[in-house]
């Protein structure tokens, strides 16, 4: 569970918020919070990931540092949406990796990258990997079919199994699921909130990101990235249809469906992540929780170098360079897979579960 500390700052904050409420139109967290009179830890923990750290309060605030105050919502929340991570990991033992997110995503790189170029040159003969291959199974020749998919395959299994237990046990915890029945109506709001990043628009005028000025950039780097990311998962989603369907062998001809998909989603991951990053270096420090900048960092570096080595690979597969090519972006994308439970990824379906929940609590306020 949330130290002890950490969840009596929380309240602490959030009771004075509750008293000023002067920004209540910012964001879903301040109608959520208007809605209570005392905070335990389910609803701290829930208005923590109903916060999408956009910082329009920090800037709009009186009583803000060096006020004696010193109300930091940002700052708390993200400190007990970390705590929420972990608390919620699954397996528990794996929940330390939140920890030293930054290090753990390193450590996945070089696995990746080095179980991925062993196997392969263990596997086929150096003058296979460097040949030239083109065609119907071009990819299998270098990597054999089950070696690329079966590995890949239960990994992914695992990340899905884990994901949905955290967030299980975190809409559990917080109330989400025993007040009254998830009605279609509270999901979809919900869902449309968490799919046009509505929280980041600080009341509409933008986010006070990376300073106090106004600016939807951050809205729409988040939007590549999503965006991006989702265009990739449904071209890898095409392609298996394609392949196990149709009987259609990768590599596709490059206007097909899954090239299409990927190399929109490709860009859309370089664009978003770099964005991202090039926001988080400028970003005011004082209502960020610097503990997590590695965690961020290293996801977003991730994201950016598998899409960069996925479009090179696209753009040079019929070339010498593709069997190499072919092992270190597959060793990045085992490398993603395996961090997904335990880093920033995660965040995403807390956040979708806090918005369903608000969007819960808004209905039964607007029909009592």
């Amino acid at each position: 569970m949330p130290s002890t500390e950490i969840l009596k700052e929380a309240d602490r904050i959030m009771t004075i918020c509750n008293a000023c409420r002067y920004c209540e139109g910012y964001c879903a967290v301040f109608p959520a919070m208007s809605l209570r009179r005392g905070f335990v830890e389910a609803d701290l923990t829930y208005l923590a990931n109903l916060c999408h750290n956009c910082q329009s309060c920090y800037h709009a605030c009186q009583y803000a540092p060096p006020h004696e105050f010193n109300v930091n919502v940002p700052r708390i929340f993200s400190e007990l949406r970390v705590e929420t991570y972990q608390d919620y990991a699954w397996p528990g033992p794996l929940a330390a990796l939140f920890k030293a997110n930054g290090l753990f995503v390193s450590l996945a790189i070089a696995f990746g990258l080095a179980l991925v170029l062993l196997l392969t040159f263990a596997w086929q003969d150096a003058s296979v990997i460097f040949a030239t291959h083109s065609g119907e199974g071009a990819f299998y020749q270098v990597i054999p079919y089950e070696a690329m998919v079966w590995p890949f395959g239960l990994i992914f299994l695992f990340v899905i199994a884990a994901i949905t237990i955290g967030v299980r046990r975190y809409w559990a915890d917080t109330g989400g699921a025993g007040k009254e029945p998830l009605t279609r109506a509270a999901f979809y709001r919900g869902l449309r909130d968490a799919l046009t990043l509505e929280n980041l628009s600080g009341g509409g005028g933008g986010c006070n990101y990376p300073a106090d000025k106004f600016s939807f950039a951050r809205r729409w780097f988040h939007h590549l990235t999503f965006y991006g990311f989702l265009l990739c998962f449904s071209a890898t989603s095409v392609a298996t249809i394609y392949d196990h369907g149709l009987g259609w062998i990768a590599p596709y001809p490059l206007v097909s469906a899954p090239v299409i998909l990927g190399t929109l989603g490709g860009i859309g991951l370089l664009a978003g992540p770099a964005g991202l990053l090039w926001l988080k270096m400028q970003a005011d420090p004082r209502p960020q929780y610097r503990d997590i900048l590695g965690m961020d960092v290293a996801f977003l570096i991730l994201l950016f170098v598998t899409s960069l080595t996925g479009l090179l690979l696209m753009g040079l597969r019929e070339t010498a360079a593709m069997g190499v090519l072919l092992a270190i972006h597959l060793g990045f994308v085992l490398a993603l897979f395996l961090t997904l439970p335990y880093g920033k990824f995660v965040h995403g379906f807390y956040r979708l579960a806090a918005l369903i929940q608000h969007a819960t609590e808004q209905g039964r306020k607007t029909h009592p």
